[in-house]
């Protein structure tokens, strides 16, 4: 791994193990094998640290919603079927629950709106692939709405049940994930 690859699983593993808080810069170099002045060559600090790790669980995901909302070709139950099995893979694919550091209350300073605008986009794109379904068509805006939080929540918080059973392969996970928020949206 590069220095920045080394101080961002060194971060992921001290901001999940010890807590955000408690994690010193310091502690974040050391666990890199680094000094702590040489890790400010590679990031601002442990703000920056943060906003990657959790960047980092959104952006991949908001890449595929956008190109499968704009795909046409297929039906949107498999469009949706197939964000919500990529975004588990993604989230359990780390040996960390970086998802947890979303509850985190410095998540919600300035520095951290990329992030929040991100996660909101996703969502929405979830919402998006819902109502494109034949069901979501039926639903009224208040059910849509309701089914698309569901249905985001699901897969947010899937990260819980994968980390009480870790030796499950992520792809089948994944996709008995994908087919368990298929139907709890209705389809």
């Amino acid at each position: 791994m590069s220095p920045k690859q080394e101080l961002l699983a060194a971060a992921a593993e001290l901001f999940t193990t010890l807590g955000y808080t408690a994690t010193t810069t310091r502690a974040v170099a050391e666990r890199a094998g680094m000094r702590q002045a040489s890790m400010y060559h590679y990031v601002g600090g442990k703000e920056d640290l943060l906003a990657e790790l959790l960047e980092g669980t959104v952006t991949p995901s908001l890449a595929l919603a956008r190109a499968l909302l704009a795909d046409g070709s297929r039906p949107a139950e498999r469009r949706l079927w197939e964000l919500c099995r990529s975004d588990v893979e993604l989230l359990c694919a780390g040996p960390y629950n970086l998802g947890a550091l979303y509850l985190l209350p410095e998540v919600a300073a300035e520095r951290f709106a990329p992030f929040r605008d991100a996660r909101a986009d996703l969502k929405a794109a979830y919402a998006a692939l819902l109502a494109a379904t034949e069901a979501g068509a039926a639903l009224s805006p208040a059910e849509l709405s309701l089914r698309a939080d569901l249905l985001f929540a699901l897969i947010e918080g899937v990260i819980l049940v994968h980390r009480s059973g870790p030796d499950r392969p992520a792809p089948l996970f994944a996709a008995a994930t994908a087919d368990a928020a298929l139907r709890l949206a209705g389809l």
